[in-house]
């Protein structure tokens, strides 16, 4: 080896779908790029991003295999399951005593990778351009971070990001580092599946010190950083669908796809792809169901209401999530055309996945405390954790499809993250979000039901509410369950002909549309529909129209 050289300058090459494995193969000093000139080697570096899954998954999860196992390319597998997450104590004293140090001079960048080094908490080589690539990867690092956190290196999350990338460096890198001939070949990975943080710039760390990086993550996550980086312009394949990872293949598939039946997933791929307008039955079963709550005006609530999903305004399918178009209405009082007035809430209590309620409340108040599930189930960012709550003992909706139970734990999320609801009693914050936290773990059967009828972008689901007060009144525990199906993105409509206040009373003002009618009533029994019309209802149900 030709040890005349004190840097290493890795660039990166311009590969394609077709060649970047036969290019990863390749020696450095064969690859396109490779010289040594006044005192710096220079050579070729090999990045890719796969993301999403292609529609032969066996075929896919094959080649992962094959990329590991067989093609002899040398590639390393990194996951969050392979990382070795162990760190010895004295690694991590030291790591902190240089973040104290940080704390109390305000360390320029130079200075504080100074500082890494002399705890010897950077890899060493005998070779000094190794030597010398750790410490400006480690530069590079540093300024990436300071430019993407708000806070720069006093970040909270410095030490967090710190100690994950100089564990796993040692851990993977640190035995084979000064065996490594510049000439011959740098370290290979391939990462796979989704990334935290940490994960990013350590990635992002590999890739500074000149190693060759894959990346396959099914569910299109990727691993580059804010648009500040060379690792933007590496080389990126997307696959037509994106899905969560399973786990890294540890043997082969005996299962082969016929020329037929991937001329067919092509074909959907085509038809029922994201933002496409076609959506075959329950394609979007996996996704997350986010609201959007339209503002309409009373006459445009009826005809908006029967609408499916995929023709209201503003309905999108992107990055796995589906934003459903949703109504959240009071109507006050009664109109002077009484006929027009119960035609019209008559329609809508009587269509397919409709649910009328008129006995109040309508949920049950809970007695059980909550509170340490709810701030056991808090995540780093201080929002709840979905996963931690569908792994729970008390989730009690284990026999859900599982992206409905994704989909109930995300809009159970998203209300405790902004309570809506009014406090009482002084609440704050955190008992308002466990209060609602509370509220929905307790979704009643004939709730779920509606809910396992949604498909995203098909008709939307209705709870029609009529209090004319005769039937017992609305609760807290009632609006916190509005809320929640408002959040999942069900229609709601709530009839108060008195004009008297229910919701008013717990939900904030803003979140749903009130429509004011000419009369108020009091002691308005419902008006059942007339027998003709229930006629014309089953005649409809049998036809399937």
């Amino acid at each position: 080896m030709n040890e005349t050289y004190s840097q290493m300058k890795p660039h990166l090459l311009p590969i394609s779908n077709e060649n970047w494995l036969p290019t990863l193969k390749k020696e450095t000093k064969e690859r396109p790029q490779f010289s040594i000139e006044q005192r710096t080697i220079h050579f070729g570096q090999v990045v890719a991003r796969f993301l999403g899954v292609p529609l032969d998954e066996d075929e896919y999860y094959n080649k992962l295999y094959d990329f590991i196992h067989t093609e002899a390319a040398g590639l390393v597998l990194l996951s969050e399951d392979t990382l070795d997450k162990t760190i010895d104590n004295q690694q991590f004293q030291s790591i902190q005593k240089v973040l104290n140090i940080n704390r109390e001079q305000n360390l320029s960048i130079n200075r504080f990778v100074a500082f890494l080094d002399g705890e010897q908490l950077l890899l060493k080589s005998t070779i000094p351009s190794l030597h010398r690539k750790t410490r400006e990867a480690m530069i590079a690092v540093l300024e990436l971070f300071s430019i993407q956190e708000p806070e720069g290196l006093k970040s909270q999350e410095l030490r967090r990001v710190l100690v994950d990338i100089i564990k796993w460096t040692i851990n993977h890198l640190g035995v084979d580092w000064n065996k490594v001939n510049p000439e011959k070949s740098m370290p290979k990975f391939l990462w796979y599946g989704n990334s935290n943080k940490s994960q990013h710039y350590f990635l992002y760390y590999l890739f500074q010190m000149g190693c060759d990086i894959i990346v396959f993550s099914p569910s299109g996550d990727d691993i580059a950083i804010g648009g500040h980086t060379e690792l933007e312009k590496a080389f990126i394949h997307n696959y037509p669908e994106q899905k969560q990872p399973e786990p890294f293949p540890t043997e082969k598939s005996r299962r082969s796809s016929t020329v037929a039946y991937r001329a067919s997933r092509e074909i959907e791929s085509i038809l029922n792809h994201e933002g496409s307008g076609f959506y075959k039955p329950w394609q979007l079963r996996e996704y997350t169901p986010l609201s959007v709550t339209l503002k309409t005006t009373y006459d445009e609530l009826f005809l908006l209401i029967k609408e499916k999903a995929m023709v209201r305004p503003n309905f999108e399918v992107k990055n796995g999530q589906v934003k459903i178009p949703a109504i959240f209405a009071k109507v006050q009082g009664v109109s002077k055309n009484r006929k027009e007035y119960w035609d019209r809430l008559q329609m809508i209590s009587q269509m397919d996945h409709s649910l009328l309620i008129q006995r109040f409340p309508f949920t049950n108040n809970v007695n059980n405390d909550f509170r340490f599930h709810y701030r056991n189930a808090l995540g780093n960012d201080g929002l709840l954790d979905t996963k931690k709550m569908v792994s729970a003992h008390y989730w009690k909706y284990q026999q859900l499809p599982t992206g409905l139970q994704n989909g109930i734990a995300t809009a159970i999320r998203n209300i405790c993250a902004r309570p809506y609801i009014k406090p009482v009693y002084h609440e704050d914050i955190e008992e308002l979000g466990s209060f609602l936290f509370t509220q929905g773990m307790q979704i009643p059967v004939s709730i779920l039901q509606l809910l396992q009828k949604f498909d995203y972008s098909q008709d939307v689901p209705k709870l029609v509410l009529y209090n004319n007060e005769l039937n017992g009144t609305m609760t807290r525990t009632d609006a916190a369950l509005l809320l929640l199906l408002n959040q999942f993105g069900i229609d709601i409509v709530l009839y108060n002909p008195p004009g008297h206040n229910d919701l008013e009373n717990f939900i904030e003002e803003g979140v749903y549309d009130v429509h004011w009618l000419e009369d108020v009533v009091f002691e308005q029994e419902f008006k059942e529909p007339s027998l003709l019309n229930r006629v014309k209802g089953i005649f409809k149900n049998l036809r399937g129209d």
